[in-house]
Parts: structure tokens; C-alpha cells; sequence
């Protein structure tokens, strides 16, 4: 399931990609995929990076043209040098960290003059709804700690000397999910509702009904579980 849509993050041959926050590899194996780019996916989980190494066999099948290594790092110290890629991925990462605005300094930092930026958090209203819900929801260890509104991520990733140029919603039809979850959530995963909504959700994701899509492209703009926003990076400090 991916929030990133490459088509505004578009990738070349040669090009070098990092994902912070990679999580289990969503992103970085999907771009491994394209012909001649490197990727490189950083997180601080040795958990999920073991996962995410653990799928790069499984991705043989597809014939992936490009190379993936994944590493253990801190977003907010990121062990590369200045101008070091041309695309970057943050995706469902910035809502977990107390000192985002370091993260933000650092991907500025490490992305290329004229590279591209994709940044994604929780949607500002439905994620509210969630925290009504349930306290659990942003309580428990490594959870959310901060509601992002659209506008002022927006605005603090451009204070760094980015220019947004796309932005769109993702998601929407996880959106019921998550409420769910969070009204039953001292029931887990197993409520029934929930369960069931799961199995709508794995559904959707192996057939991609078309009454699905039509209801995630209309709702992706004002309901998306997911915010994405695209920057790119000026080629010169004086663009």
C-alpha cells in the first residue's frame, strides 16, 4: 500500500533515493523496482528493518532493476553527507518525532539542489476524531504525538528553502477503519467490526474494485487518511 504517488515523485536511471522512516520497506521496494535507481531505507526499528530486509528476496519475482540497502539511523541525524540525494521520502513519520523541525533541517540538508522531496502525515481532522476516540490511540510507545495541520507543516517545510509543488489526499477508505478501531480498542484487532473491515481493506488493496477507487477518488481530497505533500529543492540558493 503506498501513499507516495511516483508519478509526482518521478524517478530516473542514476537517480539516488532515501526513505526515511522506511518502516518495513512499503516505499523503498517500490522503488527499487525502477531501472538504475539506489535506494537507501533508514529507520530506527532493527525490527522492521529486519522485515524490510526480509522482503527484498520476495521482490525477485518482479525482476527489480534498481538496488535497496537498508540501514539503522536517526531522522533527526542522518548519517549522509550534504546534497547527498535526489529524491526523498518521509512518509507517516514526522506525527511519531518530539523535534520534527530537526528532521525537516536534515532532509533539507541531504537532498540535492533541484532533487524532490515527498513528505505524508495523518490527515488533521480525521486523526482528531481518532484521538476523541480512544487515548490509547496516541499513548502507547512510539504513537502519535502531534496532529499536523496541512497548512502549517506546509509552511515549516517551506521556511527550510522549499517550494511545494503538488499536494494530494490518500487513503480515505482507511479512514472508517481507524475510527473503528479506535472506538473498540480495548477489544483489539479481533472485534468483529474491525475484523471485518480489515478483510474489506485486504480486499481492496489484492483486487482494486472499481467502486473502491471511485470512492477513494472522491473522497481522497478532503477525507484521505493520509496529507502528501511534494517539495522541490531550488537548484542554486539564488532560484
Amino acid at each position: 500500500m503506498l501513499t507516495v504517488d511516483f508519478s509526482w515523485l518521478p524517478l530516473s536511471a542514476g537517480d539516488r533515493v532515501l526513505d526515511v522512516g522506511c518502516g518495513e520497506g512499503r516505499h523503498s521496494l517500490a522503488a527499487y523496482l525502477r531501472p538504475g535507481v539506489s535506494v537507501v531505507g533508514v529507520d530506527l526499528s532493527v525490527k522492521d528493518l529486519t522485515t524490510a530486509k526480509g522482503r527484498i528476496a520476495d521482490m525477485a519475482s518482479y525482476d527489480p532493476q534498481g538496488s535497496v540497502r537498508f540501514l539503522q539511523g536517526d531522522a533527526t541525524t542522518l548519517p549522509f553527507p550534504d546534497d547527498a540525494f535526489d529524491r526523498i521520502i518521509c512518509s507517516e513519520v514526522l506525527e511519531h518525532i518530539p523535534n520534527f523541525i530537526a528532521v525537516l533541517e536534515e532532509l533539507y540538508r541531504v537532498l540535492k539542489p533541484g532533487g524532490r522531496l515527498c513528505v505524508s502525515v495523518p490527515r488533521a481532522w480525521p486523526e482528531q476524531i481518532c484521538w476523541w476516540l480512544s487515548e490509547d490511540y496516541h499513548n502507547t510507545p512510539g504513537g502519535h504525538i502531534r496532529i499536523f495541520s496541512r497548512r502549517f507543516l506546509e509552511r515549516e517545510i517551506t521556511r527550510q528553502g522549499l517550494n511545494t509543488y503538488h499536494r494530494h489526499g490518500a487513503h480515505a477508505l482507511h479512514v472508517p477503519y481507524w475510527w473503528l478501531r479506535c472506538l473498540l480498542w480495548r477489544r483489539g484487532e479481533k472485534s468483529s467490526p474491525v475484523a471485518a473491515y480489515h478483510r474489506l481493506l485486504v480486499w481492496d488493496l489484492m483486487k482494486k474494485p472499481a467502486l473502491t477507487r471511485w470512492f477513494d477518488r472522491l473522497c481522497n481530497p478532503w477525507m484521505g487518511k493520509s496529507t502528501v505533500l511534494y517539495f522541490s529543492k531550488p537548484k542554486s540558493v539564488h532560484s
